[in-house]
Formats: structure tokens, C-alpha cells, sequence
């Protein structure tokens, strides 16, 4: 506006006509319309947004999606970020004389409460051998340490090495079991009654196929790749090695978390990858959270990005669209102010009394939808970019006569998060090689390479939440 009225002025004192000096001023406004400008920026983010659905990143808002652009450190949790997030029971230790099956039972009464991927991991150990839990009292979570409870006024205690030389001296021999398990990449669980020793049970998580190849995408982006977990540090280094991470942060607490991505933001812009209730905080902190589709509700509602497949490769995925985004933004950018840089000069009638240029208002409006053209053209390539297709399973199908195919009619199923939820949860049972899980027709796919029962299947995904009406 501003310059379209001083094209009128200065036409006017140069003694041209009224309708000239008022045809430049037009000119001026059609083709400094700011459409192209305007569009520059939303219709990328929004085709940016729309490629990342279709992928499974879940961008919440613009502003995360042009923030990931900018992450120079990973933080990445480990059960059930980096690992499958469904340990399971590796060694069974006693001591002081009891047998396998009472410590296993012991065990299983203490963590009947606790919703921690460990717990679970020994109370399906306790179910596969039949063993029933026994009811406890005064049950008390130690978050980051472990749990205490009381059975027929015994004090039971259960958790990592810490918390077991806080109540008691423990035997050399079970500090130097609990080193070389940790070692193996395997978590060593103390369980101890009224102060005494009763053994370790070693539990272990399945690394991720797709985590060594995030990691390395990462690494050869540019970004700082930094484990952040609360089991111990020999087993978190054993695990870092086996995907390649070089920098571990290991025993940390629930608050800890936190703590450390608030250090790390020292180094850079930060980004949190995590799926638990005790990642809520570090991912609120972190200056993007990325939550696995697949954790709790409440990680999911802390995170700016939700990876909706569950699978670690789609960080840096994530992060090459952002880029890809912000570089389309600044491209739409540059041409939009390009072109007024050219256009508003002709339509003012600078080189009119030099060269006898002169824009018709007409071709001032052609140009400016034109630009508007260009612009939004620009932003759709975003639609052109590839990525890496999921790899399919390459687990061993059922022998000939096993049952290789049942489908499962689940009930629930609200959203690629369910998906993802119940996917992890079948992918989990032995003897499953393969499941595809649709929340659209409501059923799950499950190609088998071992016999597995209707009943295992469907008490799995039941215990998820979700109702199975039928299996085939």
C-alpha cells in the first residue's frame, strides 16, 4: 500500500495523466498481493503433516515439525524404545537353599502389582509354569529401584543391586553372577525375605530389528546419539554396543530423566524418544518429545511427535522430512519475495521512461496467480519423497499341516495407536512370526511358524484392553 502510493505521487508530480498514475498504482497492488507469500509456509507444513501421517509420524502441531529440523542430540530410552519393550525371563538363581520354583513364586507375589515391563516378564514366567501368586500387603513401588511387599508377615524385597546392599551385606557370589549377567546384556533382579538373600532372576529384552539401522541413519545425519535409561550401566552398555550407540546415561531415576535432557540441552536441541509413564517428564522437557505409538497414553500425550508404527527407523525419518519441509518453506520463500523484488519495480513503471516497459493490470493479476501456482506446485513435491517400506518378516513359516493363518476379530480398536498396542503384543507370544493388526476392519492377521493356541491369542490382546470376539 505503502508503495503503491508513492507510485501515485511520483507519477502525478511527473506531470503524467491521472489514469496512468493510477494504472501503476494498481499494478503495484495486483502483483504485491501477498497470496504466494501467504501460501508460502502453511500449505508446505500441511502437505509435510499429511506425508508424515501416511508414514506413521504424527506430527501434533506445525511448530514440532519445524522444530525436528533443528535436533542435534537423541535421546533415546531403552525398554521398549530400543528394545521390544517385552522382556522375558532369561536365568532363575536361588540362594541359601531354596529351589527354583520358590523363588520364582516369591517373586511373582512381590511384582503381582506392578505394571513395570519386568514385572510382567516374571509373572508370565510364574504363569508358564503354573505357579499362582500369592496375596500380598502393604505393596510399595520404589520408582527407579524396585518393590517391597509383605506375605504372611515376611518383608519382601525385590530390585536392582542398590536397593539389595541397602538392606543387606550380599555374598560375593551373587555381586559377581549379577556383573556377568550385565554384561550378557541381561538384567540382574535381587529379590531378598526379611533381609535375607534369596537369589537373582535375570530378565532380558529383544533388541528392536530396525534399532542398529535408526541409530546409524542418525549418526550419519549429523545427530548425537545418547542411551537414557534406569537399568544398570554393564547392561545398558551392552546393549548400546549391540545398536551402536557410543554414549550411555544408565541408573537413572524417574526425575533423573529429566535432569539429564535438561543437561543435554547444553550441547544443542534436544529430542526425546520414549515410551513410558517414567519418560513423561524428560519428554515434556526435551525440546521435541517422541513418543512410540505403542507406550502409555501418558508419554503419548507429553510427546510433539508420535511414531504410530512403533518403530525406532522412523526418527530419523521423521527428521529428514522436517528438513525436507523447511527447505520447501524457504524455497516457496525465495520465490515469493522474488518475485515482487521483479515485479513491483515493472508494475510501478520504473523502466517505463527508460525503455517504455509498462504492465497492464491485467498481466499483473496473471502473474500474481501465477506465483501462487508456483508456489503450492513447489510444496506438493513434498509428496515425491521416499521412504524406506517396512521390511517383511523373515521368520520361518509353520510346517505343513500346522495352522499357518488365524484371524482375530478384536473389538476396541480405535486408532493406529491401538494398532500398534496390540501388533507389539501378539509379535510378542512365541510361535507368531508375523501380525498385521487393522484397526479400520477391526481384526488381526497372525501368520504362525509354531502352534499356538486361540486361547494364548486371545488372552494376549484381551489383556490389552481389547475384547477378541472371534478367532479363525
Amino acid at each position: 500500500l505503502g508503495i503503491s502510493l508513492v507510485t501515485l505521487t511520483v507519477w502525478l508530480l511527473t506531470g503524467a495523466g491521472i489514469g496512468f498514475a493510477l494504472s501503476r498504482a494498481i499494478c503495484v497492488l495486483v502483483i504485491s498481493c501477498p497470496c504466494a507469500l501467504g501460501l508460502a509456509t502453511p500449505v508446505a507444513i500441511m502437505v509435510g503433516t499429511g506425508m508424515g501421517a501416511k508414514n506413521g509420524i504424527l506430527f501434533k502441531n506445525a511448530t514440532a515439525l519445524e522444530q525436528t529440523d533443528k535436533v542435534t542430540v537423541v535421546a533415546l530410552d531403552k525398554t521398549g524404545t530400543i528394545t521390544e519393550g517385552n522382556p522375558a525371563v532369561v536365568g532363575i538363581y536361588p540362594h541359601n537353599g531354596i529351589g527354583e520354583v520358590e523363588l520364582l513364586s516369591l517373586a511373582a507375589a512381590l511384582e503381582q502389582h506392578s505394571e513395570h515391563p519386568l514385572a510382567r516378564a516374571i509373572r508370565r514366567s510364574a504363569e508358564e509354569r503354573g505357579i499362582a501368586a500369592a496375596p500380598v500387603k502393604d505393596f510399595t513401588a520404589l520408582p527407579g529401584s524396585g518393590l517391597t511387599a509383605s506375605l504372611d508377615g515376611d518383608l519382601l524385597l525385590g530390585g536392582k543391586l542398590q536397593l539389595a546392599e541397602k538392606h543387606t551385606a550380599l555374598p560375593d557370589t551373587l555381586k559377581t553372577l549379577a556383573s556377568a549377567l550385565s554384561g550378557e546384556g541381561k538384567t540382574p533382579l535381587f529379590f531378598l525375605k526379611n533381609g535375607t538373600p534369596l537369589g537373582i532372576i535375570a530378565v532380558a529384552d529383544t533388541v528392536k530389528e530396525d534399532s542398529r539401522a535408526a541409530v546409524t541413519a542418525l549418526r550419519e545425519m549429523g545427530v548425537s546419539v545418547v542411551m537414557l535409561t534406569g537399568d544398570n550401566t554393564r547392561t545398558a552398555e551392552a546393549i548400546a554396543r549391540e545398536v551402536g550407540i557410543d554414549r550411555v546415561i544408565a541408573e537413572v531415576l524417574p526425575d533423573g530423566k529429566e535432569a539429564a535432557v535438561r543437561a543435554l540441552s547444553d550441547e544443542g536441541r534436544v529430542a526425546m524418544v520414549g515410551d513410558g509413564i517414567n519418560d513423561a517428564p524428560a519428554l515434556t522437557r526435551a525440546d521435541i518429545g517422541i513418543a512410540i505409538g505403542a507406550g502409555t497414553d501418558v508419554a503419548i500425550d507429553a510427546a510433539d511427535v508420535v511414531l504410530a508404527g512403533n518403530r525406532l527407523s522412523d526418527v530419523p525419518t521423521a527428521i529428514r522430512l522436517s528438513r525436507a519441509t523447511l527447505r520447501n518453506i524457504h524455497q516457496n520463500l525465495f520465490w515469493a519475495f522474488f518475485y515482487n523484488m521483479i515485479g513491483i519495480p515493472l508494475a510501478a513503471g520504473v523502466f517505463y521512461p527508460l525503455l517504455g516497459w509498462e504492465l497492464n493490470p491485467m498481466f499483473g493479476a496473471a502473474a500474481m496467480s501465477l506465483s501462487s501456482v508456483c508456489v503450492v506446485s513447489n510444496a506438493l513435491r513434498l509428496n515425491l519423497l521416499k521412504f524406506k517400506a517396512k521390511e517383511k518378516s523373515t521368520a520361518p513359516v509353520a510346517e505343513k499341516g500346522e495352522a499357518m493363518v488365524k484371524v482375530l476379530k478384536i473389538e476396541g480398536m480405535m486408532c493406529p495407536h491401538c494398532e500398534a498396542r496390540v501388533q507389539q503384543c501378539l509379535a510378542a507370544i512365541p510361535g507368531v512370526a508375523e501380525a498385521e493388526v487393522s484397526h479400520k476392519t477391526g481384526t488381526a492377521r497372525v501368520t504362525l511358524s509354531a502352534p499356538v493356541s486361540d486361547e494364548v491369542l486371545k488372552d494376549t490382546v484381551t489383556a490389552q484392553g481389547y475384547p477378541v470376539l472371534s478367532v479363525e
